[in-house]
C-alpha cells in the first residue's frame, strides 16, 4: 500500500487543491484528480527527504514557546524601531553566527525559526555548514546576540537534532 500511495495526506490535499481550482465537479474533472493526486506523489517520492530523527519532545515544546515569545516581541520591537527611526536610525548590521549544528533537519528548523522572528534574516549557508550569516534590523552587541542565537535556538535544536 505504501508503494501505491506514499503520502496519503499530500494525495488529499493535491485532489482537494484539484478541486477547489475547477469551476466544476464534471467527472471527467473528479477522475483526472484523482488521477494526479494517485501520480505525482509515487512521481516524487524520490524527491523527498527522509524524515529526521526527533529526539526530546519536551525541548521541541519548550523551543515552541520560545520562539512564540520571540515573535510577538521582536515584532513590538521592529515596530518600536520603526516609529521611531526618525530620531534614531536602526543600526542593521550583518551577524556571521558559527554554527555547531550541522544536520540538515536542525538547519532547516533554524532556517524556519531565523525566517519567522522579526528582524532577522537569513542570508547564506556556508558550504560546509559551519557559519550562517544573517541580517539583524537592530543590532546592539554582536558578540552578544550571537551568544544569544546560539543558546535559544541553536542548543535546543542541537538536543532535537542531535
Amino acid at each position: 500500500m505504501k508503494r501505491l500511495l506514499p503520502a496519503p495526506l499530500l494525495s488529499a490535499g493535491l485532489f482537494a487543491m484539484w478541486l477547489l481550482l475547477r469551476p466544476s465537479l464534471s467527472t471527467g474533472s473528479l477522475l483526472l484528480g484523482a488521477l494526479l493526486a494517485l501520480v505525482l506523489p509515487v512521481l516524487m517520492a524520490p524527491l523527498r527527504p527522509a524524515g529526521g530523527p526527533v529526539r526530546r519532545p519536551l525541548v521541541v515544546m519548550r523551543l515552541v514557546a520560545i520562539v512564540g515569545v520571540d515573535v510577538v516581541l521582536s515584532a513590538l520591537d521592529v515596530a518600536r524601531g520603526v516609529l521611531s527611526s526618525r530620531r534614531r536610525p536602526p543600526r542593521g548590521s550583518f551577524v556571521v553566527v558559527p554554527l555547531d549544528l550541522r544536520d540538515v533537519h536542525g538547519l532547516a528548523a533554524l532556517a524556519m525559526i531565523t525566517t519567522v522572528v522579526p528582524g532577522t534574516v537569513w542570508c547564506e549557508l556556508a558550504p560546509d555548514r559551519s557559519a550562517l550569516r544573517l541580517h539583524v534590523f537592530d543590532l546592539v552587541g554582536e558578540a552578544e546576540f550571537v551568544a544569544h542565537f546560539k543558546q535559544r535556538y541553536e542548543q535546543p535544536l542541537k538536543e532535537i537534532f542531535g
